[in-house]
């Protein structure tokens, strides 16, 4: 059994013994926690999103690099996340944090942030083994004080969203999915989305889980609001179901790298799944997009998660654009880590590549590290994460058979033609200036 001491990063108040001016007036227990004994009394507001599993009429294209509109769920979770910080109740201030692009042709990002190196509890966490059952023993969402929580996430009755600034939660009617402040954040507006919090749902992707993600980025409507998904194996540090998001003023360095479509769904035309593979980029991945409805989509990529899951393959997902492209990236640093094949100088940064680091947002602990950060650091830190070329073409296999997809070679040997296309992501005019 391969094991590796890992030192999570603390993402709730309650993980560990906070400041007893950070815990409120209790339920239940005593503590307003998210558990069984006092979510089902508590109220706490509610956003109903859209609940369409038919074609959206509404036109998603306008939502560029640019001026865009900000939802209204946009602007509540916002005000929330600032009224918490308000109160004191992060670990740090993360705006103060410094963040810089790094000069290169890939304009990595990187931020120096300190306060995430601190207050932090041992734990030994297996890497051999993305399924692991829900241990309520250790730290589990349950566990955290209702005064981190943003809203309740749920589909509502029909075709419109709707807003309550409070409801009674009724666990007759289902586990709830709620939104919470990460405690510890990496960027402004950092949050969890922890889907039916109380049905004790380890780290592994499921449909329904995957398919409200996606409406959380189509909610918020802004391109520079992303989602992101570490399975156990890729830095997820708790067992327990959970989606990352946050606010990055910039494009990522994934979301501008070419592509190459390699496979599509088997149904041609405009509301295919088209999967494209990467290009001149550090970590072998795959961009899915198409599909004539969110569920399309969701389904698409949900289906090629569990089959990685199935198949032991850690692996870290990226929501971008409004939930329009969805980035997945197998990799392998964590077991490479745990045998001791990754460099004693990168290993001395403490930096683990977890989704946000593998889209090119370096999350850096130490001052040294900050301002010595280069493009050549990144792209070796990256390389390690990456599958070996045979491991990433049975990535594809999986990938291909999970979700009905047709790779490029079975067009071109069968009796449709079909021609790989390549593109670059970005418009000209949204490179980054340094």
């Amino acid at each position: 059994m391969l094991t590796i001491k890992r030192v999570p990063t603390v993402v709730s108040n309650y993980q560990d013994d906070a400041p007893e001016g950070s815990k409120t007036e209790s339920l239940g227990c005593g503590r307003n926690c998210l558990g069984q004994c006092c979510l089902p009394v508590s109220c706490l507001p509610l956003f109903a999103f859209k609940n369409d599993e038919h074609k959206c009429d509404a036109d998603w294209s306008y939502l560029s690099y640019g001026e865009c509109p900000i939802s209204f769920l946009s602007d509540l979770l916002l005000g929330q996340w600032e009224e918490r910080m308000s109160r004191g109740i992060f670990r740090y201030d993360v705006t103060s944090c410094e963040t810089k692009i790094i000069p290169g042709m890939f304009g990595f990002i990187a931020q120096l942030n300190e306060g995430r190196h601190l207050k932090k509890r041992p734990t030994e966490f297996r890497v051999d083994q993305v399924l692991q059952p829900f241990d309520e023993n250790k730290f589990n969402f349950m566990k955290i004080g209702q005064e981190e929580v943003l809203f309740r996430f749920e589909p509502s009755n029909d075709c419109k969203s709707h807003y309550l600034p409070s409801g009674l939660v009724d666990a007759r009617s289902g586990s709830p999915t709620v939104l919470a402040i990460n405690v510890s954040p990496i960027e402004y507006g950092h949050v969890l989305l922890i889907p039916r919090v109380l049905d004790c749902l380890p780290q592994r992707i499921d449909h329904d889980s995957f398919f409200v993600a996606m409406h959380l980025a189509k909610e918020a409507a802004d391109p520079f609001f992303r989602l992101g998904y570490n399975s156990l194996g890729a830095f997820a540090t708790i067992n327990h179901l959970h989606f990352q998001a946050y606010y990055l003023q910039v494009p990522f360095p994934v979301e501008k790298a070419p592509t190459c479509e390699i496979m599509r769904g088997r149904e041609q035309g405009d509301g295919g799944i088209v999967v494209s593979q990467l290009l001149n980029y550090p970590v072998h991945a795959l961009l899915f997009e198409g599909g004539s409805t969110v569920r399309d989509l969701s389904d698409a990529v949900a289906n090629s998660c569990i089959s990685l899951q199935n198949n032991n393959i850690p692996f870290n997902v990226l929501i971008s654009e409004c939930g329009n492209k969805v980035f997945l990236f197998p990799q392998c640093y964590a077991e490479k880590q745990a045998c001791g094949k990754i460099d004693q100088e990168i290993l001395d940064t403490w930096v683990n590549p977890a989704v946000w680091e593998i889209s090119g947002h370096m999350v850096l602990k130490r001052r040294e590290d900050y301002d010595d950060a280069s493009e050549d650091y990144a792209w070796r830190l990256l390389s390690e994460v990456s599958l070996s070329e045979e491991s990433f073409e049975e990535v594809k296999a999986y990938v291909s058979r999970a979700a009905d997809l047709v790779l490029d070679s079975e067009y071109s040997n069968g009796s449709q033609p079909w021609e790989p296309q390549m593109s670059c992501r970005l418009p000209r005019e949204c490179l980054v200036l340094r």
